[in-house]
């Protein structure tokens, strides 16, 4: 069963990847798109975009650079994306959710090099080393497949790119098992004060469900980036992972693991 009784995607998984269908995913989001941004703010505490500069700033995108921004969501990492490659950059936002792109598109139109396009994470509408830099930003839980998430940022980064990854992570300190506790308790009561009550407990089961950091750097070598390394923010209660797309023609290895 992917859904749980409020309607919402489960928010199981595996090591492997999110058990939800991407449809699911996508419809879900499509409801929360009006609501994300300050919902987003109020979650966290008001900490994201600290979070969201520190994840662009590790890209090292430099003016007249191209970025992939996957699970773009609002596209407020695109458009800090594009920001830092200006003059003469080139950003492309993508998200499997039709409503979170057009609220990007709306927001964000109108800045030349700034591109929303609905797709799939797991077949990136891009070829091979088109971009300087890749990030995803809280949209690798949701995929059913994280070596191939992982796989495809590989696939369009050159070689010597970046390839960023923020997401929340499993409490360890003391003080980010308190945020962990807060997390858990607040943001359903906030999801239904929003209306949105299936989504955000989707949100918390989520979370649960994502490997620890260690098991994303693994995976992430295994996706064939190199030099990984992960830090936490804010106590431990987000990481980011940052990898390098090594020098050499990619290989294919996003098959599933026995």
């Amino acid at each position: 069963m992917t859904k749980s009784r409020d309607g919402a995607p489960s928010g199981l998984a595996t090591e492997r990847g999110n058990a939800a269908p991407s449809s699911e995913v996508s419809s879900m989001f499509d409801g929360i798109s009006r609501v994300y941004d300050p919902m987003n703010l109020v979650i966290s505490a008001f900490q994201e975009p600290r979070w969201r500069r520190r994840a662009v700033a590790l890209t090292r995108l430099r003016p007249g650079g191209r970025a992939i921004d996957i699970a773009t969501g609002t596209g407020k990492v695109a458009a800090d994306l594009h920001r830092r490659a200006q003059p003469g950059g080139e950003v492309l936002g993508v998200d499997i959710s039709p409503g979170m792109i057009s609220v990007a598109e709306h927001r964000f139109v109108g800045r030349p090099g700034l591109t929303f396009v609905v797709g799939d994470a797991l077949a990136l509408p891009a070829p091979d080393a088109s971009f300087d830099a890749a990030t995803i930003a809280f949209g690798m839980r949701n995929l059913p497949d994280y070596r191939g998430g992982f796989a495809e940022m590989r696939r369009v980064v050159r070689p010597g790119g970046r390839v960023v990854c923020l997401e929340i992570a499993r409490p360890r300190s003391r003080l980010a098992r308190i945020l962990r506790a807060w997390f858990d308790g607040i943001v359903p009561v906030i999801g239904r004060i929003a209306g949105q009550g299936g989504a955000y407990a989707y949100l918390v089961r989520s979370v649960r469900s994502y490997p620890a950091p260690e098991t994303i750097a693994g995976i992430m070598r295994e996706a064939g980036l190199v030099g990984v390394t992960w830090t936490g923010m804010s106590g431990g209660i987000v990481t980011l992972h940052v990898g390098t797309v090594p020098p050499g023609p990619a290989e294919s290895v996003s098959a599933p693991r026995p």
